[in-house]
């Protein structure tokens, strides 16, 4: 079982993407062509489960759930070689139980990378840390915050974001000082602001009270062209099956949080990953559970002229195919949708998809690549594009020994 279902299913007990390059439209219908790109032995990386991102020059970054110097995780690159092939660098093991998030990496302009622990830190509740490139070639880890529960929230799963301004923005899955999950706080968003001298201050801008959403879970925030943020929870809203909320900053530096829909199973539940908009302001997501049979869906959220949103299932995930969707999804520049799930496809071990729209505004869904333990086993990792159309992922466990792979995918 992935570290995303066992963390998931613990938080639930508690009542607990980014589009990266627009490029043509692969051939629609086709299974795509696979190819493992790097496999991990422990020392390199055990259980790489987050995203990938690139820098400028097409090298790859990520990490690790475990393996590296202390067993608890890394911090690597991937740099490609002129005859096609890949050279993994680990850039930074971690130490004690400050094993990075689910959630992945991003970059600042000036190619510094930073992320989130769940764990660890001054009071072992998680952190925000920095890795910064030196002249030798080497990189220096920093922590940014120490998270220290109560009402400054803790266990923060999810990536970050940066706005403007250079400020970071990002979520906690529990704490804050609403208390109505189990004795827990729900949850929070935070901001770190960076100060001349190097440190950065940290601030809640909202705390989850299940009423208003409960557990932000892995997916990062998003802006839109106004300055709102926006993500989704695993639970909590109307119905306690998560919600998709809004963040809306006041001019004297507060935000309101409001709830643009409350899952209710038929259109899903537990929303655990990011969302993205589209060029016209829609919202794309998905829920890892209900639809048919409880398998999870891909859903679109649509702004209407008085404010309100209307939620609408593109796809409700059954059968064999793929099912329980936990990662976000990303668009082509044709507007058609990838993602991965979890479990299905042959062997459950995992499933890429392509949604590509049709005319009437139904969707039509494809299987680009099952995952069957050859030696992949399980689609943990979301899916990004480089300019060319070609996709990349990871895939946290193996069948032959290995301990997860990253893997290229042509359409």
């Amino acid at each position: 079982m992935s570290g995303k279902k066992l963390l998931g299913a613990a938080s639930a007990a508690l009542m607990i993407v980014i589009v990266l390059t627009l490029v043509l439209a692969p051939a629609a219908g086709a299974a795509g062509k696979y190819k493992v790109l790097y496999a991990f032995h422990g020392s390199d990386g055990d259980y790489p489960e987050a995203s990938l991102i690139f820098d400028p020059a097409g090298n790859l970054y990520g990490t690790t759930l475990f393996g590296g110097a202390n067993n608890v995780g890394t911090i690597f690159k991937l740099t490609r070689n002129a005859d096609g092939s890949w050279t993994e660098s680990v850039l930074h093991s971690f130490a004690g139980s400050d094993s990075p998030s689910y959630a992945g990496l991003i970059f600042d302009a000036s190619g510094n990378l930073y992320g989130t622990t769940p764990s660890g830190g001054a009071h072992m509740l998680g952190t925000v840390f920095k890795l910064k490139p030196n002249a030798d070639g080497s990189w220096t880890e920093s922590v940014l915050h120490s998270f220290s529960g109560g009402s400054d929230g803790y266990l923060p799963e999810a990536g970050l974001i940066f706005d403007a301004a250079g400020n970071l923005y990002g979520t906690t899955s529990m704490g804050g000082p609403h208390r109505q999950c189990d004795g827990y706080g729900c949850g929070t968003v935070f901001k770190l602001k960076p100060n001349a001298d190097g440190s950065w201050t940290k601030s809640v801008l909202h705390s989850f009270n299940i009423s208003d959403g409960a557990a932000p879970y892995f997916g990062s925030l998003i802006f839109d062209a106004a300055g709102n943020l926006y993500g989704a929870t695993n639970g909590g809203g109307t119905y306690g099956r998560g919600t998709v909320f809004k963040l809306t900053p006041n001019a004297d530096g507060s935000w309101t949080e409001s709830v643009l829909h409350s899952f209710k199973s038929s259109d899903g539940y537990s929303p655990i990953a990011g969302l993205i908009f589209d060029a016209t302001g829609n919202i794309y997501g998905t829920t890892r559970g209900g639809g048919f049979h409880n398998l999870g869906t891909v859903f679109k959220m649509t702004p209407n002229a008085d404010g309100s949103w209307t939620e609408s299932v593109l796809h409700r995930f059954g059968g064999t195919s793929a099912s329980h969707p936990d990662t976000g999804l990303i668009f082509d520049g044709a507007g058609n949708l990838y993602g991965t799930a979890a479990n299905g496809g042959s062997a459950e071990g995992g499933a890429a998809f392509k949604l590509s729209p049709n005319q009437d505004g139904s969707w039509a869904y494809s299987l680009i690549h099952a995952f069957h333990g050859k030696p992949a086993l399980g689609a943990d990792g979301g899916l990004i594009l480089d300019s060319a159309g070609t996709l990349y992922g990871t895939a946290a466990g193996c069948s032959r020994g290995c301990k997860g792979v990253v893997y290229q995918i042509t359409p």
